[in-house]
C-alpha cells in the first residue's frame, strides 16, 4: 500500500501545483507552451518506466502476475502508448465540445484540469472493476477482446462525416432538465447567481459533457490496456500518465487536428492486435517487446502518413 498511496500523494502534488502554481492566472496556452509539456509529461512517463522496474525489482509493491522487472517496465510503457493513442479521438471531441459552448481559450485549461480529475476518479473505478471481472472470469478476457475488434470494425466502416454535437446530446438536453443553465460566461465561474437564482454556465456544462464523454471513450481504452496486462498498479499508473499528459496534447494538437486525420487508421490497427491478442492468448503467446512493437510503429506510422498526406493536399491548393 505504499507504493499506491506514494503514487496517489505525487498525483495530487502534480494537480496541486498544476492549478496553483503554474496555471493559477487563467490564460491562453500556446503551442509553445503546451509543446514544453507535452514533452515534459512524455518524458516523465518513460522516466516512471525506470520506477517500475525498481519497485518490481524490489518487490515493494504485490505482482499478481509474476512479472519480471524489465517485463513490468515495457507493459508499463505499451499500456501508455495505447492510452496516448487513444486519447486522440478525446482530443478531436474535446475541441468540437468547446467549440458548441464557446469556452475561450483562456478557460479551457480550467475545465480540463477538473475534467482530468474526474476522469481519475472513473479510470480508477472501471479499472478495478475490469480487473476483478478478468481474474474472477475467465470468459471476460474473450469479451473484452470481441468487443475491442467491434470497436475497431466500427471505427473503419462508420462514415467518418458523422459529427458529435453537443448541444443535441442526452447528456446536455438531461442537463439542462436538471438545473437552470446560463448561456453567458462568467470569467473562470463555473456558477453564477441571476436574480437568486444559481445556474450553471457554459463552463460547467462543457466538463459533465468531456466527463461523461471521457467515460464513454475509456470503455474502449480499458479493456485495451488490460490486453496488455491484468496488473492494477501498470494498468491504473499507465492510465493516469497519459490522462494527465492530455491537456497539454490537446493544446499542442488543437489547431492541427486536421493535419492527423490518418491517425484513425492507427487506432484501428491498434485496436484489431490487442483485441485479436485477447482472443488468442491461449493459443499464440506475443512477446512483450512484439506488443510494444507493434503498437509504436502503428502510431508512428499514422502520424508520418498523416503529415505526408497534408503536405501533399497543401501542395495541390497551391498549386
Amino acid at each position: 500500500m505504499i507504493v499506491w498511496i506514494s503514487f496517489f500523494i505525487v498525483i495530487l502534488i502534480i494537480l496541486a501545483l498544476d492549478l496553483g502554481v503554474f496555471n493559477k492566472t487563467p490564460h491562453i496556452i500556446s503551442t509553445k507552451e503546451a509543446s514544453k509539456w507535452t514533452t515534459i509529461w512524455i518524458t516523465l512517463s518513460f522516466l516512471f518506466s525506470g520506477v517500475i522496474y525498481w519497485v518490481y525489482d524490489n518487490n515493494y509493491i504485490s505482482n499478481p502476475d509474476g512479472l519480471k522487472p524489465i517485463a513490468a517496465s515495457i507493459k508499463f510503457i505499451t499500456g501508455y502508448l495505447i492510452e496516448l493513442s487513444l486519447s486522440v479521438d478525446n482530443i478531436f471531441v474535446i475541441a468540437i465540445i468547446f467549440s458548441a459552448f464557446k469556452i475561450p481559450q483562456k478557460y479551457q485549461h480550467r475545465v480540463l484540469f477538473w475534467g482530468i480529475l474526474g476522469a481519475i476518479i472513473f479510470r480508477g473505478l472501471m479499472i478495478f472493476f475490469g480487473v476483478l471481472l478478468i481474474h474472477k472470469f475467465f470468459w471476460a478476457t474473450y469479451l473484452f477482446g470481441f468487443f475491442l475488434i467491434f470497436t475497431a470494425m466500427k471505427m473503419l466502416f462508420t462514415n467518418g462525416d458523422e459529427k458529435f454535437e453537443p448541444k443535441k446530446s442526452f447528456v446536455y438536453k438531461s442537463l439542462k432538465k436538471l438545473m437552470p443553465i446560463s448561456n453567458h460566461i462568467d470569467k473562470e465561474h463555473f456558477f453564477v447567481k441571476r436574480r437568486h437564482i444559481t445556474a450553471a454556465t457554459p463552463l460547467f456544462v462543457a466538463l459533465v459533457v468531456i466527463e461523461v464523454m471521457d467515460v464513454v471513450f475509456a470503455i474502449d481504452s480499458v479493456p485495451a490496456i488490460l490486453a496488455i496486462t491484468s496488473d492494477p498498479f501498470l494498468v491504473f499508473s499507465s492510465n493516469i500518465f497519459a490522462i494527465l499528459g492530455l491537456r497539454s496534447m490537446y493544446f499542442f494538437l488543437a489547431n492541427m487536428l486536421e493535419k492527423f486525420s490518418y491517425l484513425e487508421f492507427s487506432l484501428i490497427a491498434i485496436l484489431s492486435f490487442v483485441g485479436l491478442k485477447m482472443l488468442l492468448h491461449e493459443i499464440v503467446e506475443i512477446p512483450e517487446w512484439l506488443s510494444l512493437a507493434v503498437i509504436a510503429l502503428s502510431l508512428l506510422a499514422g502520424i508520418v502518413v498523416s503529415l505526408r498526406m497534408s503536405k501533399l493536399e497543401n501542395t495541390k491548393k497551391d498549386i
